[in-house]
Parts: C-alpha cells; structure tokens; sequence
C-alpha cells in the first residue's frame, strides 16, 4: 500500500510538473528545482548552508521562520524533490493532530520496511500548542521522518523547547525587489505555467506600484499580477494587454484575492488589528476591522479574538473589557450583520482605548510553565479533601487553618507544593483598575510574612530544650 495513497494532502517528491494549469498564478510558478529558486542568498547561493545540505542529501528536521511569501513551502518542496524523499503537507490550521499522528506512524514504517525518507511538512507549525508539538519528538529523535516546519512567528516563543532542540532553525528575509522583479518577469515570460502566451505591457510605474505592493511577499505579488491581468482581459478579451498604474491601485484597494480567510493574510490582518489594539490607536484598530469586515470575514471570529485581546492585553486592568466583549457578542447574535457590526466597532475603540495589562497572562504563562517543569507535585496534606476516615488518618486536611476564623481572613498557611513555596507568579501593574489589586496583594504579602514571622518565633520559644 502507497504511504500517502489515503491522503490528498500528500505529495510524492517525484511529481514536479502536477500543478493544474488552473491553479492560482502564484502556485503555478513555484519553482521546480533548486536552481530555478529566486532569493535567499544567505541558504541557497551555491556553496550556501541550506542548498548544501540539499546537494550532499543530508537535509534534518528544520524549522523555517520568516515573513508570508519568502518561500518556506517551496523550499519544503524542493528539498523532497531533489533528495527524492517522500513529502507529506499538513497545515496546523486545517489539519488535526491526529491526522498528522497518522502519517508518522506509517512513516515510521516505511522507513523500517524499505528505508524511504518521508518529509512532512506542517505549515505554522506555530499553532500547534506545545503539547500537541510533543508528538512529533520520538519520530524526529528516532529519524523516522524528517520534519520541516514553517512559521511566521519566532520559534524561540512558539516552538516547545524539547522540540526546537532537535531542530535547525532557518531564518528567511523578506524577498528583496529585485527578487521580486525576476520573479515578476519569470511569470511574464514563462509560456507554460505564467503568462508567456500573454503579450502583458507594463510600464515603468505599474512595475515600480506591483513590487511596492507585494512588500517582499512573492505570493502577493503574483496573485496583483494575475488578478490585474484577468481585470483588464475582462475589458479587452486578447492576448495583447497593457497593465497600468493607476488601474494596478484600484486593484489592490479593493483586496481583490490578496485576503484569503484560509491563509497566511488572514492572519497578518487580525494580528494587524490586535497589534493596533495594544498600542491604543482606535482609528487604525477602526481601519483594519474594515478591512476585515470588507474581505468576508466571519464577525463572530472577530469577536472571538477581540475576547482574547481583552484578557490577553488588558485584563484586570479593565474587568469591564471582557464583559463588554460579552455583550457585543450576544449583540451580534441578535443583530446579526449590518447592523451588529457597530457593536463590533464600539468594542474595538473601547478595547483600544482602555488601559493595558498583561500581567494576568503573563502569570498564566508561568503557571504552565510551572507545571511543565515540575510535573505533578503532591498537594499539601493541609489542604487536601478529607471525606472519609481513613483520609484523614493519612493526614489529609490536618493542620488546616479555615481563612474565615483569623482576622481578615489571612493565615500563614502555604498553599503551594512544599517545593514552590513562596513562589510569586501575578505581578499586576499600578494602571486602572489593577491598582487595588497591586495593593491587596503588597497587603496580603506583609501580612502573611508578619504571621509566618511570628508563628516561628512561637515555634522557637515553645520548642523543649
């Protein structure tokens, strides 16, 4: 049985010409061999690392961090083809864990039976969560497959550790224009998957407007390309056209195509959005809630993530920003659109200008990371649930101090495990409402240290000679 046979998502290296001459420009072009690949002269000039390792078949699990359209799955890509690897293509997006668990059992496998390198490939590996990344660890350990991820975000944050430690990390630039602008005549000239049979004019200012535009993104320059090029052959169906400046900007204020709810774009505009949240602008936050809202993308996602920017980023700061998020949520159910979308702009000025804290997350982030590194320490026996008898023979809830008998409710007690007592993980900031916060816990901190001072110079006084 075929390794991928079951999986449409699969990719046997030696297929280099499968791409449906239907097929968006922009994935007609990719290149077809290490030599046809344009850009990243620190990889892939000859006598480079990366295209060295391609050459001598002694490419590993790797990662490829860099910005949309710099050519992470077109290396991906060629590294199957020209070390005749089998090539596996997962989206962390689209696909579930499980589906990827799948291909790696069956390559583990085939790597046993007859000794064949299987690649897969997972694009934003970053949105795998961390437990989810484990899986792939004893199949990279082992070399049963040769994993290459791609991400947008910087691995050192969105990577697991243990992972990111088997792995090299690549970094890609953004394309150059010049780059760009053999990338740009490449889909001019090519007769058999670009615009070759096509006699396209464009003049110096559409050049100079389609490679500004594309701002080092190759995918966002062939897809303005194309969707000028069909733009203008609606209005003039023969094979003689002239691409124009001016009709080149109308094209791309519109967004036509280059907003894919699916892709990489998707994802710059909501983090475009949040990013302008955090640094308090209302207007842009308005601008790119437009955008959104203009491309078709789905109200409630939006929400959904502006729910998150207001626990993420504002927190206690500001309790009234998530229970805001709330209600535009429930209006939006029962408004539906138009009319919910003013809700929805309400929310983002509000969350743009409100005060900002991450304090809350960032203690979330050491809780995880707590737990991470220390496993499942014992609880206290002092706070443990003590139902039965024999429980409370064993210790359980001995030693329990009950909080609402001692003056303002504080005691000593340590309700960590014995090994992390004292830590401290929520540091909230003096802003808005967190103020309060800030206060109880310096208060709740000299109170606790008074009583554990106390209580061991009891402990000293009462302990026998």
């Amino acid at each position: 049985m075929d390794l991928f046979e079951h999986s449409s998502d699969a990719v046997a290296s030696d297929k280099k010409d499968s791409v449906a001459l239907d097929a968006p420009l922009a994935e007609r072009m990719r290149p077809r061999t290490v030599t046809e690949f344009i850009g990243q002269p620190k990889l892939m000039a000859p006598g480079a690392p990366l295209r060295r390792e391609i050459e001598t078949d002694s490419v590993r699990s790797l990662i490829f961090w860099g910005p949309p359209g710099s050519g992470k799955t077109t290396l991906a890509r060629l590294i199957a083809t020209d070390t005749h690897g089998r090539f596996a293509h997962f989206s962390a997006v689209t696909s579930g864990i499980k589906e990827v668990k799948d291909i790696l059992a069956q390559a583990a496998r085939a790597r046993t039976r007859n000794g064949s390198r299987t690649y897969v490939f997972i694009d934003e590996i970053h949105r795998f969560n961390k437990a989810q990344q484990d899986a792939f660890l004893p199949f990279v350990e082992r070399g049963d497959i040769a994993l290459i991820g791609a991400t947008t975000e910087n691995p050192s944050f969105e990577v697991n550790a243990a992972l990111l430690s088997r792995v090299r990390v690549y970094q890609l630039d953004r394309l150059t224009p010049e780059d760009l602008s053999r990338i740009l005549d490449e889909a001019l000239t090519d007769r058999e998957r670009g615009l070759g049979k096509l006699t396209v004019t464009i003049d110096v200012a559409a050049r100079d407007f389609l490679i500004s535009a594309a701002d080092g993104d190759a995918r966002r320059l062939l897809t303005l390309l194309e969707a000028a090029v069909a733009d203008v052959k609606r209005e003039s169906p023969q094979d003689a056209l002239t691409l124009e400046a001016t009709r080149l900007r109308e094209i791309h204020l519109k967004g036509v195509t280059l907003y894919d709810k699916a892709g990489e774009e998707h994802f710059n505009i909501i983090s475009a959005l949040h990013k302008t949240l955090r640094g308090g602008d209302p207007d842009a936050g308005l601008y790119w809630l437009a955008r959104m809202i203009a491309a078709g993308e789905d109200p409630l996602y939006i929400i959904r993530r502006l729910m998150r920017f207001a626990s993420e980023d504002i927190g206690l700061a500001d309790p009234d920003a998530l229970r805001l998020a709330i209600a535009v949520r429930d209006s939006y159910h029962f408004l539906g659109s138009p009319e919910g979308e003013l809700a929805i702009a309400q929310l983002v000025v509000y969350l743009a200008c409100a005060p900002k804290s991450n304090s809350v997350y960032k203690a979330w982030k050491l809780a995880e990371a707590l737990v991470d590194e220390h496993g499942s320490l014992p609880t206290p026996l002092g706070i443990r649930n003590a139902p039965t008898r024999l429980m409370k023979d064993f210790g359980y809830g001995r030693d329990y101090k009950y909080a609402h008998d001692y003056e303002g409710a504080i005691t000593e007690q340590e309700y960590f495990p014995d090994k992390l007592a004292g830590t401290r993980l929520y540091h909230p900031t003096p802003v808005g409402d967190e103020q309060p916060l800030a206060d109880y816990i310096t208060w709740y901190l000299d109170i606790r240290g008074k009583l554990k001072s106390t209580n061991a110079e009891a402990t000293k006084r009462t302990k026998p000679a």
